[in-house]
């Protein structure tokens, strides 16, 4: 008899509303500050964001409806399956069952799209005809390319440089959807020139082309510009929480009541929030559940990074969030994790962090791209560099289940396929990716800078 491998929701029982954490965390979230150290207003948002994602923003109410609307476009792909990794059980021989939210199956390869079209969407009910963002392995300006499309959007995407020369597909991805990609830092302005006047080499960071993409909405004369961001914020963990929504539904469905151990890769922290956070609400009301955030040794923002108040960006045009942050002017590493390549996480996570709800693992990306290569032999399916880190971290798990003859449950996010990523595979099986762990000197003299800046409570 064939073992039932994919779990399937029908449409119909698609969640109805998104998850919002911050109502249920033991310590109230510090808010973002302005460059005074008070609090920031819902208007002095306004010229960057909608006011009806300002809303949610700062929504203290633990369930907020999906629009019929935003529900249409994306049962185009959801629910996304969740799967049982037989064979990846088999090859590492572990008495733990292995199961992966297979985010993958969006038009976009990634779990992206489905804040991407709920931005856009918004985006367009408030009269907006253009948004800008940044994107650093290109997984979140293909998605907002893709949700732009579909809405009748405008959409301009500044990609971190490294990234934009190692890996030409996203661009031609963003283009096929009719999206502008320009390799970050740019001469389109004034932050981009700043930056190439003093570093012309430079690989360029998520926290500068985060800078030219909002210095890109603000300076739009015509007010009908806006900006939208695919990690960090509160609103964009929000709508991927439609991940663990559907997981812990189709878990009930093979009887499983709650997994032992719930993984996700971590740069911004949306993939790893939306898995998660349902069953940090879980744990937060007494289930004993193990949640683990895998993130790279060259940008180890959880597991080596103070909790402070920093900007999100380099030309400091966002507020002060409350975040593990290696600073605002890090320069990663050009490892190929590049989605996982952001000075700071988001203040939710870093919350669930500092509130003892979740732990973090930092991972070489050697032993990712080993556990990439083992994926892809067992399940079939090439996975993104950033999928890699939650590989990684479940294959320590189940290892550790192993030793401990225990069998548990361990759930991870499959959060995007690698198809356009291959260069990284070649390199690391050519043998030509080193291993680099971020000094922790460095990280104090990029916090130099943030003397005398106000502390989260």
């Amino acid at each position: 008899m064939v073992k039932q491998k994919k779990i399937f929701l029908d449409e119909s029982e698609m969640p109805r509303q998104w998850y919002n954490l911050a109502p249920d965390l033991p310590n109230p979230l510090n808010p973002p500050l302005g460059p005074d150290g008070n609090p920031v207003s819902p208007d002095m948002l306004a010229p960057v964001f909608p006011m009806n994602l300002i809303e949610q923003e700062v929504s203290q109410e633990r369930w907020i409806d999906i629009p019929e609307e935003i529900l249409e476009i994306l049962v185009r792909w959801r629910p996304s399956p969740l799967v049982r990794a037989y064979a990846l059980e088999e090859a590492l021989g572990t008495p733990a069952k292995i199961f992966y939210k297979n985010e993958s199956v969006s038009p976009a390869g990634s779990h992206k799209p489905n804040t991407a079209v709920a931005q856009a969407w918004y985006n367009k009910q408030f009269g907006i005809k253009k948004l800008t963002t940044e994107t650093g392995a290109g997984q979140w300006g293909s998605a907002l390319s893709f949700a732009c499309s579909l809405i009748g959007l405008e959409c301009k995407v500044f990609m971190v440089r490294v990234s934009f020369d190692q890996k030409p597909f996203r661009k031609m991805m963003m283009n096929t959807w009719g999206g502008t990609c320009i390799a970050s830092p740019s001469m389109e302005t004034q932050a981009g020139r700043n930056i190439l006047a003093k570093y012309p080499d430079t690989p360029g960071s998520l926290g500068i082309a985060i800078s030219e993409a909002i210095e890109a909405a603000v300076s739009d004369p015509t007010g009908e510009t806006r900006y939208s961001l695919g990690s960090v914020l509160n609103h964009v963990m929000l709508h991927q929480t439609i991940i663990g929504l559907e997981a812990k539904k189709q878990l009930a469905k093979v009887g499983i009541k709650k997994p032992d151990v719930v993984v996700g890769c971590c740069g911004g922290g949306s993939n790893f929030a939306g898995l998660s956070f349902p069953f940090i609400y879980d744990k937060i009301n007494g289930a004993d559940i193990k949640v683990v955030g895998a993130e790279p040794f060259s940008c180890p923002t959880l597991t080596k990074a103070p909790f402070i108040y920093d900007h999100g960006d380099v030309a400091k045009m966002t507020p002060l969030l409350p975040m593990y942050s290696l600073g605002h002017t890090f320069i990663p590493a050009p490892i190929h994790a590049g989605g996982l390549r952001y000075h700071g996480m988001a203040p939710l996570v870093s919350a669930a962090l500092k509130d003892g709800l979740m732990e973090a693992q930092a991972i070489h990306q050697s032993e990712c791209f080993e556990a990439g290569l083992l994926f892809a032999k067992t399940e079939g399916i090439i996975p993104a560099p950033e999928t890699t880190h939650a590989i990684a971290s479940a294959i320590r798990e189940a290892n550790l289940a192993k030793e401990e003859g225990k069998e548990k449950t361990i759930l991870f996010n499959f959060s995007g396929h690698g198809l356009m990523d291959l260069v990284g595979y070649e390199k690391y099986l050519n043998g030509e990716l080193t291993d680099y762990e971020y000094p922790e000197s460095e990280i104090g003299e990029n916090l130099k800078m943030l003397d005398g800046y106000p502390l989260p409570k």
